[in-house]
Order: structure tokens, then C-alpha cells, then sequence
């Protein structure tokens, strides 16, 4: 690799394909001077967790790689368990990676898993976005997380864990019907008379992703033309987005929804066409806490005071998930201020505000610096008149965050390097058999 990340930390579970990813990263680490650290998180749902989880434990004493282990404990019996064990791994993993400064992450999914997730979302209806599967490589929580065996089967990493006789443990949850994750796994064994494998279904995978690729940058170039960003809300030019194709307007209103709202996932698509609906014959609508309306001659997507209405901060601290308001000259910190939404009571405090040309709407749900019922500061519907402190509010990017990076340096090189290694020892393996 040109510029090799100075460590790189590796998921493993102890199953097949995690072991195989981290036998293969350390191979690819010496290579290359990098330094390799693994991590498993035990979710301390089964009694075999704890074995599992020594397996790897032992393996990377033996081939000289650190490895922790992180407990969750924190699952109170509610919710979808699998969402809520998959959000835990990632956020412990995440926190783990700071600790120990690795800013990327790699991860043991294999051409099947892709194929089973585009097998399951098929059953959704899912678009162009669904249909491209898992990203070989994206942005969460401040970290990088790489998917380079996207191109490798299971049975291929089984068949390389024998050629280097590497001990792995399958979960037996991998056979639970309840899963529909495992009910996919078998639907695709009878699809295979069809010709539908995963090898197929991965290569759909990777021709929707290349679709997607194309749609996000028209809509990152139109987003450009069209849209403004003020008061934290995203402003759209309504002549201009009238006449886009259908969808760019709506991967466009997905990213302000998202972009306000600090969800990962779009709104679900009824309520996405509802909304859009509700624009073209002039009305409101909202959307996972934010609002949408046509006010002269634009389109204002902006925050829901109700989804902010209890929001409250010290100052300097990050209100909303998106707001940090600071003071810009010196002042008494002991005294009661809390950042809170400005809504209807603050705003009859700034008599001002319509010469900030912002609509009533948007500005109720935009922050406030109060002590007790008073509004000492509004940075947004006020510039520091009638008596008002200095206030600033600022917001996070929204269009350097648009795109989303598929593909880089380094899980390239890693899935192709990877997967060449394994194609190779699998041969070697399989033609010493016959």
C-alpha cells in the first residue's frame, strides 16, 4: 500500500470468516510494516461466547497480534435483539478504536453475506440503494470500517482456514429460522438451480452500487445549484427541484432529513413519498423529526420543535447533535444558562426577529441561550440587539459530507490482495485433494 495506515484494527468473532480475515490481515500487515490489533465482543447471549472468544484470544498470542475483549451487558430484553446486539458491537468497537488510536476497522463479511442481504432486501422492495448492499468501505461513529472479503465465499475461507489447518468455531445461531438473515441463507440454496448464487447476487450488489455511485454525484452536483443552507436548515430552490427527475429530488430531501434529523438510515419510503407528496401540492409534512414546507418560492427543511422541544445543554456542549453556541466575549459561568429551542415563548422575547428574513416556523426550533424563563442570547433571530449578549451557533457541513466514499486505497487493495491470496491457497488446497 502507498500510505499504509499506521494500525488497523480487525473484528473477530471466531467463526470461519473473521478467523480467515485476521490469519490474511496479519499476512498483509507484515507486508507492509503496519501494525495489527483484533478485538471481539463478546454479547454474553450464549454460554459459548466465552470460548469463542478465548479461541481467538489464543490464536493471536500465537501469531503476536493484540486482542481485547469487550463484554455488552446492557440489553434490557426490549427491541429487535440482532439491531441491538449489531448498533452495541459497533459502538464498543468505536470506543475501543479511539482508545488505541486505530481509525480503521476491517470486518468478515463474505460474498454470501452480501448476497443474503440483497436477497432480504429484494423481500423489502428495496431501490437502487438497497440493492447495492453492504459498502465495501464507510464512515461511522469517527472510524473507518472496511469489508475487503466482499469478494470471497464462505466456502473458499473455509477451504483456506484447512489449508492452513486454523481452528474456527461456528454460532450456532447461524442455523436459527428465526433469523430471517438464516432463512435467506437457506432460500439461496434452493435458488441456486436457478442460477442464483452469491456470486451472482454480489455481482448485482456491485452494479447497483455503481448506479447508486452515478446518483449521489448528479445529486451532490445539483445540491450544489440548488441548495442553501441557513438558520441549520436546508433550503431548496422549489422551481429548480420541480423539475428534477423524481428521484434526485427525493435523494435529496433523504439527505436534509438525514442531515438534520442526524439519522443514519433514510425515513421509511411511505413516509419519504408522503412528504414529497404533501411539497408538490404546496402543504407541510415531516419526516423522523423534521419539518418540510414551501415558503416563498423555496422549500425549508428544518427541524420539529417538537423533536427538540426538551432538548437541553450547558453551554459549549452539543445541543441537537448538530448545534454548538458559544459566546464570543467572556462570560460569568456560574451563573444558570442552558442552551434550549427557542420556540414560541422565546421568540415573543425578540421583537426583532423578522429582520433576520427567517420564517417563524424555522426559528422556533433553533437554539437559545436561556436563564430560567428569560432568553438571554438568540443567535439566530437576533444580532445582539436589544440589550442581547454575543452569541454565535454553529452547525456541522452539509455538503462536505454528502458523498458517500465507496472506495478508497485502502479497502481496494485490500479485497483485491486478499482475495487473490485466497483464491491461491484454496487451489493449491483443492487440487491436492483430488
Amino acid at each position: 500500500m502507498a500510505h499504509p495506515p499506521a494500525i488497523v484494527g480487525v473484528a473477530v468473532s471466531g467463526g470461519g470468516d473473521s478467523m480467515a480475515l485476521l490469519h490474511l490481515m496479519h499476512g498483509l500487515c507484515t507486508l507492509h510494516g503496519t501494525r495489527l490489533r483484533a478485538v471481539t465482543v463478546n454479547h454474553g447471549l450464549r454460554a459459548d461466547a466465552a470460548t469463542e472468544a478465548d479461541l481467538v484470544s489464543r490464536f493471536c498470542a500465537k501469531l503476536g497480534v493484540p486482542h481485547d475483549t469487550l463484554l455488552w451487558d446492557a440489553w434490557d430484553g426490549t427491541g429487535n435483539l440482532q439491531n441491538e446486539a449489531r448498533n452495541a458491537r459497533y459502538d464498543l468497537m468505536a470506543a475501543w478504536a479511539r482508545q488505541h488510536n486505530v481509525s480503521t476497522i476491517a470486518i468478515g463479511h463474505t460474498a454470501d453475506d452480501q448476497a443474503e442481504t440483497v436477497l432480504m432486501r429484494l423481500a423489502r422492495r428495496a431501490g437502487v440503494n438497497g440493492l447495492a448492499g453492504m459498502s465495501a468501505r464507510w464512515m461511522r461513529d469517527g472510524i473507518t470500517w472496511v469489508r475487503p472479503l466482499l469478494a470471497a465465499t464462505r466456502d473458499d475461507l473455509r477451504c483456506y482456514l484447512q489449508a492452513q489447518h486454523i481452528e474456527w468455531i461456528d454460532d450456532p445461531s447461524n442455523e436459527d429460522t428465526r433469523f430471517q438473515r438464516v432463512r435467506a441463507r437457506k432460500a439461496l440454496a434452493t435458488l441456486a438451480d436457478l442460477g442464483i448464487d452469491a456470486e451472482g447476487l454480489s455481482e448485482v450488489a456491485a452494479n447497483m452500487a455503481l448506479a447508486r455511485t452515478a446518483l449521489d454525484w448528479q445529486t451532490f452536483l445539483t445540491a450544489r445549484d440548488i441548495v442553501e443552507i441557513d438558520a441549520g436548515a436546508v433550503v431548496l430552490d422549489e422551481r429548480k427541484m420541480r423539475v428534477l427527475p423524481d428521484e434526485i429530488q427525493r435523494r435529496l430531501l433523504v439527505h436534509a432529513v438525514n442531515w438534520i434529523s442526524g439519522e443514519t438510515y433514510p425515513p421509511r419510503r411511505a413516509a419519504l413519498a408522503n412528504l414529497m407528496q404533501a411539497l408538490r401540492k404546496g402543504q407541510a409534512g415531516t419526516a423522523d423529526g423534521v419539518h418540510a414546507r414551501r415558503i416563498g418560492g423555496k422549500i425549508w427543511v428544518f427541524r420539529e420543535l417538537n423533536a427538540v422541544a426538551d432538548a437541553q445543554t450547558k453551554p459549549d456542549d452539543l445541543w441537537d447533535d448538530r448545534w454548538r453556541v458559544y459566546p464570543t466575549e467572556p462570560i460569568d459561568r456560574t451563573e444558570k444558562i442552558t442552551v434550549r429551542a427557542l420556540g414560541p415563548e422565546g421568540l415573543e422575547q425578540c421583537p426583532d426577529w423578522r429582520a433576520s428574513g427567517r420564517p417563524h416556523a424555522v426559528l422556533l426550533s433553533t437554539p437559545a441561550i436561556w436563564q430560567g424563563d428569560k432568553v438571554i442570547a438568540a443567535p439566530l433571530p437576533e444580532r445582539a440587539r436589544n440589550g442581547m449578549r454575543r452569541w454565535t451557533a454553529a452547525k456541522r457541513p452539509f455538503l462536505p459530507h454528502y458523498l458517500r466514499i465507496e472506495h478508497g486505497a485502502i479497502v481496494s487493495i485490500l479485497r483485491r490482495w486478499l482475495t487473490m491470496w485466497v483464491g491461491a491457497v484454496v487451489a493449491k488446497h483443492r487440487g491436492s485433494r483430488i
